[in-house]
């Protein structure tokens, strides 16, 4: 009996992974797939929010902030990785992010969007593919350049590992 209480999932996992629809890899998060998502999928709930997110965060929420759930990556085992996307004031991120069963808290990464810093512009776009690496873009301008420099763009490859971390290539 007592073991199988500490199989259950946290209260309210079930509801918040519910949100995240499975989507077919690869797929590529640019700054206009945020509003197909939006289209798509229903908002998070505040104490989900609170539950399984907040917990996990750097920056506390304020007026600005906005979540919203994008998808489930398909075929992960023994954990689940969510990726949603979370708005402030001149930065929006997808974040990537990855829970046991049990409703656990493994890793997380912010692995595309946007970043407004003075007159610097920071802008990624990630491309998850069915293997699980994730190969990041990201470039920089200044605020009144409509282009990016390609000479400032970096590129490089985060992994899902079997255990749900998430690693540097």
């Amino acid at each position: 009996m007592q073991e199988e209480k500490k199989s259950k999932p946290k209260k309210g996992f079930v509801d918040f992974i519910a949100k995240f629809p499975e989507i077919d890899l690869p797929v590529s998060l640019t700054e206009e797939a945020r509003h197909l998502f939006s289209l798509r999928n229903k908002p998070i709930p505040d104490e989900l929010i609170h539950a399984f997110i907040m917990p996990t965060e750097d920056e506390e929420m304020d007026e600005f902030s906005e979540f919203m759930a994008c998808f489930q990556l398909p075929g992960t085992g023994a954990f689940h990785a969510l990726v949603y996307w979370r708005a402030g004031l001149m930065n929006y991120q997808y974040n990537l992010i990855t829970f046991n069963k049990k409703g656990e808290f493994i890793d997380k990464r912010v692995i595309a969007g946007t970043y407004v810093e003075g007159e610097n512009i920071t802008q990624s776009i990630a491309t998850i593919q069915e293997n699980f690496q994730i190969v990041i873009a990201s470039g920089q301008s200044d605020a009144d350049e409509e282009l990016f420099d390609a000479a400032s763009s970096t590129t490089y490859i985060l992994e899902i590992l079997l255990d749900g971390s998430i690693r540097n290539l």
